[in-house]
């Protein structure tokens, strides 16, 4: 479908024109042939390269009457000579397009044909010396960025909450913005909300509630147009040190408080591995369960699934991770999705050294040895071209190469390449990188040429890049430290498989190791185990029902695979509470490809629960189930 107001549009390779016609006049806009237009970022409509944003002011009114945004977003253009602007929208309703500042001029504006992982370009005409151009909107049921919660599905229940979730390419369907990773922003926003809520962004944030229910953010850091993000709850704020916070539903703030502790420990370890933090504040932004991520490196403030509440802190490597995400991904980003192994795989990387840094090397060890059990998984499972760095998403949805090859296999090849020229030097290079690409959007292309120059060849060191990031599968020098810890808990698990009991006298508790201690012991069991056997390890384990996400979700796996239908409350409760993807996909799978029954009874349970996911997850699962 094609909405035209005012002018139809003629389109050829280096730009857009308009003719003058009639207001009731469709313009005939195909897809196909909008993408005849040369653009370099494949998951992008806008003309960038001719006209960006700069800056960018949201206005906007947050109603949870209608579960809809009203806003107006303001850009300040740097304009090289256009004559048409070319914005990306998904899901908006587009009310008035104007253009200058203070005394705003109505403008014409046509959106195009509809994709349905792009959206739709939304083309304005403008003068080639255009700087500003305002774009009234609202968001729809349809907007797929914003989670809409009811009062019962926050800790509290007793308010609503909103948050969004930008990456990959979602900010689109909540504001209009050229949606590519190469475009740097400032912004700022003036968000009206209910005055019992408190907002925040990622931005300069307030830390308390006023009476008049509105606020102003500001970011004066250039960051790409997925960090925008916002969330509007019944919020409490704690700070944690000089610079660090955390915010939560204030049912939860001592506990998130408790157990992000080390937070300023972890800013001060970052900081001495790769340099001065560039952001002035660093908070977490603990969420409802519904949060399809672990966590969101949003600048300023991290996003947070309450699942990494544990009690004893064993899955602080989230946090580590977004808080290296300040340095890798948002000061220095990948210029497309293709390239988006930049961002994470250099994140893993860093995340473990902040973990080292912290609770030392056998800890570090440990989640190093972790992750590669699941790359190892995802390797089997994925298409071969899928298992390069360097990835082709033209024509697919960037989420398709959000894989632990981004994340584990990227931070192999640093970890790899650390071993070949020493730690030393490498964290020369990489201070040196982040330095040269500060508040910059880069390619893999680009970051191998820099590697080249101010590593490689000046140290005269042979290493096999293009195979690591342009070859299928895990090159045969990839580095793999051991760990003793994680061996003994496979040596319970043959033990326990063996006949011996390994809980006599209380000697084996859950409490004794950590998380992932005991996802390698799971994980060392057999895929599908007796039943007895089952119930055995939960009397004295209780993995069914023990409130860590991490178990419990790879317990529901085996459970399935096993006959061990008993659990089923338990793993229903599960489902219904937490939304995040990356517990959900595995356990909806092991249901879906495991015998007619556990299919309808996953089809039955995703039907009763659908509403509490986030989009990013519901669609995940209903791909999977149906």
């Amino acid at each position: 479908m094609i909405r035209a107001v005012g002018h139809i549009c003629l389109l050829t390779i280096s730009s857009i024109a308009f003719l003058n016609c009639s207001s009731n006049d469709k313009a005939k806009v195909s897809l196909p042939e909008f993408n005849k237009m040369t653009r370099k970022d494949a998951h992008s409509y806008s003309n960038y390269e001719q006209i960006h944003t700069k800056h960018l002011h949201l206005e906007l009114d947050v109603n949870f009457k209608n579960n809809t945004i009203y806003g107006v977003a303001r850009h300040q253009m740097i304009n090289k000579g256009a004559d048409t602007a070319v914005f990306d929208i998904k899901y908006l309703e587009i009310q008035k397009v104007t253009l200058g500042k203070g005394n705003e001029r109505p403008a014409d504006f046509i959106i195009g044909e509809f994709d349905s992982i792009l959206g739709s370009p939304l083309m304005i005409p403008i003068q080639k010396n255009t700087e500003y151009i305002n774009i009234y909107y609202n968001t729809t049921k349809q907007t797929e960025a914003l989670d809409w919660l009811a009062p019962a599905q926050t800790t509290g229940k007793k308010l609503p909450f909103l948050y969004s979730q930008g990456q990959a390419i979602l900010t689109r369907s909540w504001i209009p913005v050229q949606g590519t990773p190469e475009v740097r922003i400032t912004y700022s926003a003036d968000v009206k909300v209910p005055k019992e809520l408190l907002p925040v962004m990622s931005a300069k944030n307030p830390v308390s509630k006023n009476e008049t229910g509105q606020y102003h953010f500001e970011m004066k850091q250039p960051i790409p147009v997925y960090l925008i993000a916002i969330a509007v709850g019944d919020l409490s704020y704690k700070s944690l040190g000089k610079n660090c916070g955390v915010y939560a539903e204030k049912y939860l703030i001592k506990q998130c408080a408790d157990e992000f502790v080390d937070l300023p420990k972890m800013i001060t370890a970052a900081e001495k591995i790769y340099g001065k933090y560039q952001w002035e504040q660093y908070d977490i932004a603990v969420l409802p369960y519904s949060f399809p991520f672990g966590g969101m490196e949003n600048p300023r403030l991290t996003f947070a699934n309450p699942t990494l509440i544990t009690g004893d802190r064993s899955l602080v490597s989230v946090i580590a991770h977004e808080l290296a995400h300040s340095w890798s991904g948002n000061l220095v980003t990948n210029a497309s999705w293709d390239d988006f192994w930049l961002n994470e795989g250099f994140t893993v990387y860093f995340e473990n050294r902040i973990m080292e840094e912290l609770y030392g090397k056998e800890v570090a060890d440990l989640l190093v040895n972790v992750e590669f059990q699941e790359l190892q998984n995802t390797l089997k499972r994925e298409a071969k071209e899928d298992t390069k760095l360097k990835l082709n998403l033209a024509h697919r949805s960037p989420d398709e190469g959000m894989t632990d090859v981004a994340y584990v296999k990227g931070a192999s090849f640093l970890r790899t390449l650390e071993a070949k020229v020493g730690r030393e030097k490498l964290d020369i290079f990489l201070n040196s990188y982040f330095k040269h690409f500060a508040f910059k959007s880069v390619s893999t292309e680009e970051f191998v040429a820099y590697l080249d120059s101010e590593l490689l060849v000046p140290g005269n060191i042979t290493f096999n890049v293009n195979e690591w990031i342009y070859e299928p599968g895990i090159p045969s020098n990839y580095v793999l430290t051991s760990s003793e810890r994680l061996q003994n808990m496979e040596t319970l698990a043959d033990q326990l498989l063996a006949g011996k009991d390994i809980f006599v006298k209380g000697k084996i508790k859950r409490e004794k190791y950590t998380t992932q201690e005991w996802q390698t012991f799971i994980r060392r069991l057999p895929k599908k185990m007796e039943v007895e056997k089952m119930q055995f390890i939960d009397k004295n384990l209780h993995f069914n029902n023990c409130g860590n996400a991490e178990l419990m979700s790879e317990w529901y796996v085996l459970a399935i695979n096993s006959g061990y239908t008993e659990i089923r409350p338990d793993m229903e409760k599960f489902l219904a509470k937490v939304g995040r993807r990356k517990y959900l996909e595995p356990i909806y799978e092991m249901l879906a490809s495991s015998g007619t029954e556990n299919k309808l009874w996953g089809q039955a349970v995703f039907d009763r629960v659908r509403g509490n996911y986030h989009y990013v997850s519901q669609t995940s699962i209903e791909e999977i189930i149906r």
